[in-house]
């Protein structure tokens, strides 16, 4: 049984991981920070002086959306943590980075962007430099992999800002679905990210970099109209521009030649699925997080 070691096992991809039918397929190590703290190198070392893996999914990173604690030193730590990682290669074989399609730049996003649009543009937000940069990096390592995720969703999202966790929250508790303005999107639900690790774990891709992401953007206006059917409730939705905001898509040929069989949930199964989820943990919901879109 091949050893993996997922970082970021208290965030959202990594919690996932976690439950998910990886856990069966292989000997998943979760470290906590106090035993693996990928920003500081020294745990680092220590870490891998005792350990070593087939391959490593990393999925740790300093938040900096608009509901973080804190978004200071966010390149600085996001950064640290990966050239710590990678500083041990002898002690894995593969590296899964999971990394984002805001490497192409929020500014100039093209409807089901390819990979080889990357370095048109280089962004001027922060989150979106730093993986611009390992962008930059990755594709010179042997064994090392980019997975530019756009849109992905599940439980443990947050759902206070999490645009379909958010609307659905929103409707078990008979509040409005609020928009700033519809726009498309890839959505990608978390569990189909599970076989994709999988694949690119068991074989050796012949491109370093993938836009992992589905077949058929959505809008969320859609979405929302989705969540509403799935409640069956009479719930209004609320959109405060009309017209269309810039798409935010990928294009997926990469993906889909590297692995011809990848499957993708509809997307109304999965909120469905979600829904159901959410009314099982209603007591986890803060509905005092609802009121006020951030």
């Amino acid at each position: 049984m091949k050893k993996i070691l997922v970082t970021g096992g208290s965030g959202f991809i990594g919690r996932n991981i976690a439950e998910s039918y990886l856990k069966e397929k292989y000997e998943l190590h979760i470290p906590k920070r106090a035993e693996l703290d990928c920003s500081d190198d020294e745990s680092v070392a220590r870490y891998f002086a005792s350990h070593s893996f087939d391959a490593v999914i990393h999925s740790a990173a300093k938040p900096g959306h608009r509901n973080a604690a804190d978004t200071t030193s966010l390149l600085f730590t996001n950064s640290r943590m990966i050239f710590n990682l990678l500083k041990h290669q002898d002690k894995w074989g593969k590296f899964l980075n999971m990394g984002s399609g805001a490497i192409y730049d929020m500014r100039h996003y093209e409807p089901k962007m390819k990979e080889s649009y990357f370095g048109t543009y280089i962004p001027a937000d922060e989150h979106g430099y730093n993986k611009y940069m390992l962008g930059k990096l990755l594709p010179h390592m042997d064994h090392v992999y980019d997975f530019r995720i756009f849109g992905i969703f599940g439980k443990y999202e947050d759902y206070a800002i999490r645009f379909i966790s958010n609307a659905i929250c929103k409707a078990i508790y008979d509040l409005p679905i609020t928009l700033r303005q519809s726009r498309k999107f890839d959505y990608l639900s978390i569990d189909d990210l599970m076989p994709i690790l999988a694949h690119f774990i068991e074989h050796d891709p012949k491109e370093k970099s993938f836009n992992i992401t589905p077949d058929n953007s959505i809008e969320l206006l859609e979405i929302a109209k989705i969540v509403k059917e799935v409640s069956g409730k009479p719930i209004e939705i609320k959109v405060a521009q009309e017209g269309l905001g810039m798409e935010y898509s990928g294009d997926n040929t990469l993906l889909r030649s590297e692995f011809p069989a990848v499957k993708f949930t509809p997307i109304e199964n999965a909120i469905q699925q979600l829904y159901n989820w959410y009314i099982e943990n209603k007591a986890s919901i803060d509905r005092n997080l609802l009121i006020t879109d951030k």
